[in-house]
């Protein structure tokens, strides 16, 4: 298969994640954003608010994991290929407090066939929160096309 030109692969990147958020209501009811995609990367952030924080008033790791997980998501999902997690990590380095902004940048390492790695960096400012790794596995269909398909289906 032959690659698109950077311009042709980064409008696909957008289109497909506009597509993912179309449906995305996991991360809408936690108000993440995506800020960027391109080809294998995606930026989202989520403000962790009053209902997000444990009995010890920090974000629980849960929501914080979800925040890494969208941003995976989002940049393997970035080629208008359907995948899925396969398998993840997380480390949890650093506590978050109710008010703080998280960032979640994904960044793609290894990418081939139908498995991929990426390894995901969430943090407030320069503080590292935590480190998460995602393993990909490609599955059958288009991001859009299928999208296309349950909304024909739907009506």
């Amino acid at each position: 298969m032959t690659e698109p030109p950077p311009a042709a692969a980064q409008a696909l990147a957008e289109a497909t994640a506009q597509a993912i958020w179309a449906r995305d209501r996991a991360a809408q009811a936690l108000g993440i954003k995506i800020v960027s995609v391109a080809p294998g990367r995606a930026l989202a952030t989520m403000r962790v608010r009053s209902d997000m924080v444990n009995g010890l008033h920090i974000c629980h790791g849960g929501l914080i994991f979800s925040l890494a997980d969208t941003a995976f998501a989002y940049a393997c999902n970035a080629y208008n290929r359907n995948t899925v997690a396969a398998a993840c990590h997380i480390d949890f380095l650093n506590p978050a407090k109710e008010g703080e902004t998280l960032a979640a940048e994904a960044i793609e390492r290894s990418l081939s066939g139908r498995t991929g790695v990426y390894d995901v960096t969430v943090s407030v400012g320069q503080r590292t929160i935590a480190l998460f790794r995602g393993k990909s596995r490609r599955i059958a269909g288009e991001v859009i096309a299928s999208l296309e398909e349950a909304d024909h289906q739907a009506a």
